[in-house]
């Protein structure tokens, strides 16, 4: 029994002396700072390096860069910083989208060089033992070549001895302008490339791989929209028992996180009554009142995909006639523009056709009078869309223009935002109203991801006063 004692006290003190990597050694699960499908069975299948994608797709997106890359060009790809909300407290960290697109390593404090002639070099942090005793493990020099399958790999330390001679041989230098940082753009190398206009947004290039997704990141977002959809049904059956913007925005992301998403795309829009007409409302700190609309537009992210979609009701179960006649109009909208969906097809033009379609239906309520356009714009001034992957505006590089592909996901979110000031039809002020779904353009037209949710004005109003039974109350704070 002493033998098995010391036996067992000997392993223990091995891990924890070599601390706990991704990989697997002689039956140890190792930790590299992000979940293995060695260390998170429960989220990864073997052969993923990120949870639903696998570690053959993420080295076929860096050769599918490479090919894109000019000759004799150089990638750089910095992971995004720490950002701290007090001088001991840093918010939730959010990985870059294509240095996570790239190497899949979801951990600050790396550089990733991609070149033709030894494609991808990662620069990575090295863990000091007070790191980890507060933050954990991270990725390292290891973890780079074993887990994120990089050709090369060295500490960051040794950044300054190695890059600059990598772009003294290139003769262009893309990089990722929104995490530059000074560790290489101070380097002399990159300044004389810089001079001579040969330093470019590498986004060219990454936004055109990443606008149309993959079979497996289309699951990923079908997940998503999945979840988004369910939490803010479920929190329209709650809103009728506690009609307060604050609840129903922790409703909504409490619901999310429970289903797996890993945190919200954005902060929800929680406006009830005129705070709908704010586009991006966010203080969310008012209670609804009876008779009034509430327009929530929530998503979240799963594994690195997010979703997007927004409706707006009347939490007391039943529209007014000016608000359904106006909500008629975003809605009818909404479906002309979503069946517009298709190959070729480009957001500008459904767009165009959806400022037709309000205009004229606005001028037939009365709310618009003259035949210009700034009266339209004052009261919706946003696009009928955007891009959507891992980024709630994704791809941002890529023109409203191009004609839409079959893999490509977009919103559809028409509306209308009449503050409690404007100058027209007194019973339509404070009155805003967005209806947004998410569309897959498919080769045969579309599918909408987040069709689960009921938008019609019946199916709102029957689930509403026959399904929030038994929700319980909040008397305290009703009264």
């Amino acid at each position: 029994m002493q033998r098995v004692v010391r036996k067992l006290t000997s392993i223990i003190s091995h891990r924890q002396v070599v601390g706990f990597r991704s990989y697997c050694t002689g039956g140890v699960v190792f930790d590299v700072g992000q979940p293995t499908s060695a260390s998170h069975p429960q989220l990864l299948k073997d052969g993923e390096l990120t949870p639903g994608i696998s570690t053959e797709e993420y080295i076929l997106r860096r050769k599918k860069l490479l090919e894109l890359l000019p000759e004799k060009s150089l990638a750089i790809i910095a992971a995004a910083p720490v950002k701290m909300m007090t001088d001991v407290v840093p918010y939730t960290f959010r990985q870059d989208a294509d240095y996570l697109y790239i190497t899949g390593c979801q951990q600050p404090g790396g550089v990733a060089i991609l070149g033709h002639d030894f494609g991808l070099c990662m620069f990575m942090p090295e863990a000091k033992p007070y790191d980890v005793i507060w933050q954990g493990q991270i990725a390292g020099v290891d973890a780079a070549v074993d887990t994120f399958k990089a050709d090369k790999a060295y500490p960051m330390r040794k950044l300054h001895e190695i890059l600059p001679d990598m772009i003294k041989g290139s003769s262009k230098v893309f990089h990722n302008v929104q995490t530059a940082t000074p560790a290489y753009m101070e380097m002399e190398a990159l300044k004389k490339l810089a001079y001579c206009n040969n330093v470019m947004d590498l986004a060219v290039y990454t936004h055109q791989l990443r606008w149309i997704k993959s079979p497996a990141e289309l699951k990923l977002m079908k997940e998503s929209a999945s979840i988004a959809c369910q939490a803010l049904l479920l929190t329209m059956l709650h809103s009728k028992t506690y009609p307060f913007e604050g609840t129903l925005a922790a409703k909504v992301e409490y619901e999310c996180k429970i289903r797996g998403a890993q945190r919200m795309g954005f902060n929800p829009v929680v406006g009830g009554g005129p705070n709908g007409s704010i586009i991006h409302y966010s203080r969310n700190d008012q209670r609804i009142k009876q008779g009034d609309l509430v327009l929530m537009d929530i998503g979240c992210e799963l594994h690195g995909y997010a979703s997007d979609l927004t409706r707006t009701w009347p939490p007391c179960g039943s529209f007014s006639s000016a608000q359904e006649e106006l909500y008629e109009l975003i809605l009818e909208t909404n479906k002309h523009c979503v069946e517009l969906c298709k190959p070729g097809a480009s957001i500008r033009q459904i767009h165009n056709h959806s400022v037709e379609m309000l205009q004229k239906g606005l001028k037939e309520l009365g709310i618009l009078r003259g035949v210009g356009s700034s009266s339209y714009h004052k009261l919706n001034p946003t696009s009928i869309g955007h891009y959507l992957g891992m980024d709630i505006h994704d791809c941002s590089m890529v023109s409203f223009d191009c004609p839409l592909k079959p893999g490509v996901v977009i919103t559809i979110e028409p509306g209308v935002y009449i503050p409690s000031s404007f100058n027209g039809p007194e019973r339509y002020r404070g009155i805003g109203i967005r209806i947004e779904d998410e569309v897959l353009i498919t080769e045969t037209g579309y599918e909408v991801l987040t069709a689960s949710i009921p938008k019609e004005v019946k199916h709102i109003e029957s689930l509403l006063n026959n399904f929030c039974h038994g929700m319980g109350t909040l008397d305290s704070q009703n009264n």
